[in-house]
């Protein structure tokens, strides 16, 4: 399939100009932290220091007498509360499991501070768990910025869950939630949220970060190389031969801006190929050779880049000029400007994991909605763009979303599910959480095009990433994109599919003949209601759809093409549980009747949804 190449990156200098209009317009405020980061990495110890200078403006109308940092790393210590809640919850995550209770002194993790001042003011601090509470001694007011300077130290946990070293795979580092993090305020105040395994909320700003590290470790990661000519292992000019480096170590100096994290990976078995689009899109892979490694992962540069492209076509232009897929983590997790996956798998899982990591480039790393509250806004419309771009690159399919649905129906049919608005770290189950998260959140997005009809959604799609990018949006910023591009009221749909468990249950509930017209009657069995598309197929080979809007929609989606003709357009009170219509045909003359032949209603039971004559 040929896919057309995205166009150029415009940069991020009109992207901020946006933003700042459109906060003024929403009354929506975004702090931000620009860090600078000085560390150096002892490869024997697995130990490391660092310095931080943090610039915070406070564009919030509040005054702040505290602030929090988060120290991710100190969760992998044995009494933790991840190593509590990955031991007593109904279904740990086989990753984890008991593993982090049995961590010795050498393998746990840890992030410590050592010093912090604010505007060169000492500051006092506590350490609890993985939150470090910092007592101002001024408060911060609104609109101004202070600087925050620290020294910390840490040391690489085993590999146990994303973050840590000496993976199954061999990979010595996978520096993610390495340094000590800014918690993000926002207009629902601070979100101090102590790490027991989800995933993660933070605040964009320019980062700054230079790794010392012994000279034979290739890096990879979050931003732009700013000494490639010293550097090299791939990542010089061409032409350029690179100077042998003088001592034991290389300082390797990265800018990223506008993120909200910076993750690094380094071992030195790493294999660095690179890739340049014709957008101006850098592709890097890093990746240990090996027989069961190599062949797939050059294979894999001909999907990446063509993923990016499908994407950006298709959800927002990607806003920055490097993308790098590392080997490392223990499964699979996005980054600003990276993703960590694990590297022993087959062609087909390779590219799947690496395009739905790539997805959340757009849905966790520029429009990143808080994941602690709305984990289905990330991984639902990642699986969503990631199952659309699949079928597109890679294996087509005439049902990309097929796999998404039967997760939420099995979802339904265990008797777990809990509502989509659980905060993410409170769900009873692994399994609810990742179903709701994955399947029943990709299932709201794909449901979506069949209420408003998937020309208003796909426009819808492009002015969210338009006008959300940078912004933290929730559910409701969503919700009145769609009504705006569709016109319709859709605060129902919210309500059901975000806030309860209700399900969706039609059937056509008998057909009568009447001479020369037959009675349908259609219920509502289901507790959630929805519109209908009920088509008609008659022997004569022909069709038509009797289309049944909620009257609570306030109007009617427009005809999609390639769908049947309407015949009746007619209202449905969701507080009427039957709906009768009547069609001007012979009951003879039908050869069948069918509720949603597109498969895209999430009907938890399709026996009653077709009869067949």
């Amino acid at each position: 399939m040929h896919i057309k190449l995205a166009k150029p990156v415009y940069g991020l200098f009109l992207l901020m100009i946006l933003s700042s209009e459109i906060f003024a317009q929403t009354g929506r405020f975004q702090q931000a932290a620009d860090y600078q980061m000085d560390v150096t990495m002892d490869v024997e110890t697995n130990q490391y220091k660092g310095t931080q200078v943090l610039i915070y403006t406070n564009n919030s109308p509040d005054t702040l007498d505290r602030v929090f940092y988060h120290l991710y790393y100190n969760a992998f210590q044995p009494g933790s509360m991840m190593d509590e809640r990955s031991r007593s919850i109904a279904d740990p995550d086989r990753r984890v499991g008991d593993r982090i209770s049995k961590l010795k002194p050498d393998e746990i993790g840890y992030l410590r501070v050592s010093s912090l001042t604010m505007n060169g003011k000492p500051l006092k601090y506590s350490e609890v768990g993985t939150i470090l509470e910092v007592e101002l001694t001024e408060p911060i007011l609104p609109n101004s910025d202070v600087k925050f300077e620290m020294s910390f130290n840490g040391q690489v946990p085993l590999q146990i869950r994303r973050s840590g070293r000496d993976s199954g795979e061999g990979v010595r580092y996978s520096m993610s939630q390495w340094y000590p993090k800014m918690s993000e305020y926002d207009e629902q105040g601070w979100h101090a949220n102590p790490y027991i395994g989800r995933e993660f909320y933070g605040i964009w700003g320019d980062f700054d970060v230079k790794i010392t590290i012994d000279k034979t470790y290739v890096l990879g990661g979050t931003g732009y190389l700013q000494n490639p000519n010293e550097i090299g292992h791939g990542y010089e000019d061409e032409g350029v031969n690179v100077a042998p480096a003088k001592g034991e170590n290389l300082t390797w100096h990265f800018k990223a801006p506008k993120v909200h994290d910076f993750m690094w990976a380094a071992d030195p078995k790493y294999r660095h190929d690179k890739f340049l689009m014709e957008s101006g899109v850098t592709v890097h892979h890093l990746y240990i050779p090996g027989d069961d490694v190599t062949e797939n992962w050059v294979k894999l540069m001909d999907y990446t880049p063509k993923a990016i492209e499908f994407m950006s076509e298709h959800f927002g232009q990607y806003p920055y000029k490097q993308f790098s897929v590392i080997q490392g983590g223990d499964g699979g997790m996005e980054y600003p400007m990276s993703t960590l996956v694990t590297g022993g798998r087959n062609l087909n899982g390779l590219v799947g994991v690496m395009i739905h990591e790539l997805g959340h480039s757009w849905y966790q790393g520029v429009i990143a909605t808080n994941e602690a509250l709305y984990p289905w806004m990330d991984e639902g419309f990642t699986s969503y763009a990631a199952s659309l771009t699949s079928s597109a690159i890679f294996r087509p399919s005439e049902n990309p979303l097929r796999g998404s649905y039967a997760g939420y129906y099995r979802l339904v049919s265990s008797g777990k599910e809990e509502p989509m608005s659980t905060h993410s770290d409170h769900y009873n189950t692994n399994s609810a959480y990742s179903a709701a998260a994955y399947s029943k959140g990709a299932v709201f997005m794909a449901q979506m095009g069949y209420i408003i009809g998937e020309e208003a959604r796909d426009k819808g799609i492009h002015s969210y990433f338009n006008k959300w990018s940078f912004k933290h949006p929730n559910v409701n910023d969503f919700v009145r994109i769609m009504e705006k591009e569709s016109g319709l009221e859709l605060d129902w749909y919210k309500e059901y599919f975000v806030y309860t468990t209700k399900t969706i249950d039609y059937g056509i509930k008998s057909v009568k003949g009447q001479g020369e017209e037959t009675e349908i009657t259609l219920e509502r069995i289901g507790l959630m209601p929805m519109p209908i598309d009920l088509v008609i197929t008659y022997k004569d080979g022909t069709s038509e759809m009797v289309y049944l809007p909620l009257e609570i929609m306030r109007g009617e989606k427009a005809p999609e093409a390639g769908a049947p003709s309407r015949a009746i357009s007619q209202d449905w009170p969701w507080t009427n549980l039957t709906k009768t219509i009547t069609i001007n045909k012979k009951s003879d003359s039908i050869k069948s009747i069918e509720i949603d032949p597109s498969k895209r209603l999430a009907d938890i039971n399709e026996d009653n949804n077709k009869v067949e004559f």
